[in-house]
């Protein structure tokens, strides 16, 4: 038996979400079809973070076992050959039998582009956020700075969440513009359900002007998900990338919108 990894491209628009569910199109139910008719065998899948209906990924990760001994240009070929045009492998792995794609990760990376316009893109509309007030980075930075480190995140997790514990730890959170288009690179040991989502809202309010730079502290303080701003649209979001620890694995996968050309 071979544990192997690949590193999945999907447009969440499509799906309701990464996780299988009765009468709904998902990316696992997806992905786990192809892999059916590739190997003529029912193959169960893992992936390193579930996302939800309308969110992006450009490096999720996704662990299975198999008996068949391809190589692994093959899977990337045969596997996008069959899938629908909204999901495609980048690569493929053969891993260490004890590699879990969810609990051998480390960190996981998302970015949130919002397209700040007073306008609406027709074109842009399902894999970005729209804000039509300007937004100013700077007081966003400002209040960004409050949700580094160790943290109690109640404030920002979705009500129906179902984590252990609310505590996370963030280790970077950048913010950026390229023209009309900002966006906001988290990086975390792990994430609460809507978290990110409830992060962006949050800071939106901030730049805006509507709160100030340190209400994300109080916001964070309160422990408290009714004192921070609404969750914000899943259609700017976009897993980007996964970190592991002694895994032949890339660590982030592009970004949707070109950061690292900022």
């Amino acid at each position: 038996m071979t544990r192997m990894a690949l590193g999945v491209e999907y447009r969440g628009t499509d799906f309701n979400g990464w996780q299988v569910q009765p009468d709904c199109p998902s990316v696992q139910a997806a992905l786990e079809k192809a892999l059916k008719s590739f190997l003529c065998v029912d193959t169960p899948t893992i992936c390193a973070g579930r996302t939800d209906t309308g969110v992006h990924a450009t490096q999720q990760v996704v662990s299975f076992d198999t008996e068949a001994d391809r190589p692994e240009r093959n899977w990337v070929r045969g596997l996008n050959s069959l899938l629908p045009s909204g999901i495609s492998i980048h690569w493929a792995r053969v891993m260490p039998e004890d590699f879990h794609a969810r609990f051998s990760a480390r960190a996981r990376t998302y970015e949130y582009w919002i397209y700040n316009n007073p306008v609406r893109s027709p074109i842009l509309e399902t894999t970005t956020g729209w804000v039509f007030r300007p937004l100013d980075i700077e007081r966003m930075k400002a209040g960004a700075v409050h949700l580094l480190g160790e943290h109690d995140f109640t404030s920002f997790r979705a009500a129906e969440c179902q984590a252990a514990t609310p505590v996370r730890t963030v280790k970077r959170l950048e913010i950026c513009r390229q023209g009309a288009m900002i966006g906001i690179r988290i990086e975390a040991n792990a994430f609460l359900q809507h978290m990110v989502r409830n992060i962006v809202g949050t800071l939106i309010y901030v730049g805006t002007g509507r709160e100030e730079p340190d209400w994300v502290k109080t916001v964070l303080e309160a422990k408290c998900r009714h004192v921070a701003a609404p969750t914000f649209s899943p259609n700017g979001l976009y897993l980007t990338g996964v970190t592991y620890e002694d895994a032949n694995i890339p660590p982030r996968g592009r970004s949707p919108f070109g950061w690292d050309e900022a």
